[in-house]
């Protein structure tokens, strides 16, 4: 019994060893996020719909659900830095976790969305 154990053990352990890590977006505050806007050197996208305003510099508006249908719009590079954000963070949030799945590397989202972005005092443009 003692020796089955220490095999099954020994098997979970080793099972463990190789795995690699999953790869993940970064969350960023409103205040990195235009510190970041200073310097842009990232594609900055506004996955919310409808419209209901965006932060300046955005380059594109690309519903968070449609990624996949905008295939000549997202970079090449799937190193390129990508921000995305919408009204509260879960869009973007769901946008960031398929963008890493199609396999971008450098997915970051805004935490909080407009929503923090304007509650920390920053302007939001709104047609």
């Amino acid at each position: 019994m003692r020796k089955g154990a220490m095999l099954v053990l020994f098997l979970s352990l080793a099972g463990c060893q190789g795995a690699a890590p999953t790869p993940r977006y970064t969350d960023i505050s409103p205040a990195e996020l235009a510190t970041m806007l200073e310097a842009k050197d990232f594609f900055f996208v506004n996955t919310h719909i409808p419209y209901e305003g965006e932060i300046a510099q955005t380059d594109a508006f690309i519903p968070y659900d449609d990624l996949q249908a905008q295939p000549g719009v997202w970079p090449e590079d799937k190193d390129a830095p990508i921000v995305v954000y919408c009204r509260s963070g879960r869009m973007s949030a769901i946008a960031a976790e398929a963008l890493v799945a199609q396999g971008y590397t450098r997915v970051y989202n805004l935490a909080g969305g407009m929503i923090a972005w304007e509650e920390a005092g920053l302007p939001l443009i709104r047609r």
